[in-house]
């Protein structure tokens, strides 16, 4: 699994390991600060269009820049364009959007961003989006799961990879799948391509660690991530199978055996982390709206002890 074990941050603020992160800052003040704009050619084509440009960097357009966005566009050649504040995603730079602003900050992406070019956006936030994307007619956007840290600003990243997943865990999907994982492998990191069902089941694992183990540790105040795993790994293990078995029925498909010692395994790799139930919407909340879906229509909450435990913390 991948959960990133290392420290991802969007925007310019510090955040949960790997793609979670918090900003009490508005979308204005974290559209970019460079001034350059590309050098070279403007036109690209996705990398699912022709082999020849498989292994090439593909000059894209970056919302955000915090670590991650301007950790992206070091990875490029010079030709990205990083959006400044006040500006719009211009027309005619054909190829990839590379979103990383925080999830709160996503209607104001799309308010600069010509309606022209959404299908071109390629969604690097963690949490559950398919709810949002869909209300934005994004059912089937480009998405990355990036399980890679950035510690600093301007500071090259570091792939996040455990015990269980020694290849790495980042990966992509879409249309410009091929163009993020060609970026990612220029700068050594890892990054898989992933079709739709693939990528949603490691999205829903991810979704399931941050919920699990942010929970189990708001409930013992002070403990890392890495004290979760090892002092409660009784209750994080119930919590996952509670989650993991209620996504899956969900969604109509199961998730590979092993997903407990999975994410276990991500967790020992960010286990000095903290823990805090945040940005609900994204998160937590999604778990939830199933138990309110199934108490509505009459049946039992399929996650009782998340709900327990929510309940316990005045989450709800």
């Amino acid at each position: 699994m991948a959960a990133e074990a290392t420290l991802v941050v969007f925007g310019s603020s510090t955040g949960f390991p790997l793609l979670w992160r918090h900003s009490a800052q508005p979308i204005s003040s974290k559209l970019a600060f460079y001034t350059s704009k590309p050098t070279g050619r403007r036109n690209a084509q996705p990398t699912s269009m022709a082999a020849s440009t498989a292994n090439k960097v593909i000059p894209a357009v970056i919302i955000g820049g915090g670590r991650v966005g301007r950790a992206l566009q070091g990875l490029g050649d010079g030709q990205d364009l990083l959006v400044k504040r006040g500006e719009s995603v211009p027309l005619d730079f054909e190829g990839p959007i590379l979103v990383c602003t925080r999830n709160d900050d996503l209607d104001a992406v799309l308010e600069v961003t010509p309606r022209s070019r959404w299908n071109d956006l390629v969604f690097f936030q963690n949490g559950m989006l398919e709810p949002w994307l869909e209300s934005k007619g994004l059912s089937d956007a480009d998405q990355v799961l990036a399980y890679f840290a950035v510690s600093k600003l301007g500071e090259p990243p570091v792939d996040g990879k455990t015990d269980t997943n020694p290849e790495g865990l980042t990966a992509a999907y879409g249309k410009w799948a091929s163009a993020v994982a060609a970026r990612l492998h220029s700068g050594n990191l890892s990054c898989k391509v992933l079709e739709k069902e693939a990528f949603q089941k490691q999205m829903l694992e991810k979704l399931i660690w941050i919920a699990a183990f942010m929970l189990v540790g708001a409930r013992h105040p002070g403990a890392t991530v890495g004290v979760v795993e090892k002092e409660f790994r009784s209750e994080v293990s119930t919590l996952i199978e509670e989650l993991a078995s209620a996504a899956a029925a969900e969604k109509g498909f199961s998730f590979e055996e092993g997903i407990v010692e999975r994410l276990c395994a991500y967790s020992r790799a960010v286990a000095h982390f903290p823990t805090a139930v945040k940005e609900f919407k994204w998160r937590n909340g999604w778990f939830y709206s199933l138990s309110e879906k199934a108490i509505a229509e009459g049946k039992p909450d399929p996650c009782s002890l998340h709900t327990a435990w929510l309940k316990e913390l005045k989450v709800i």
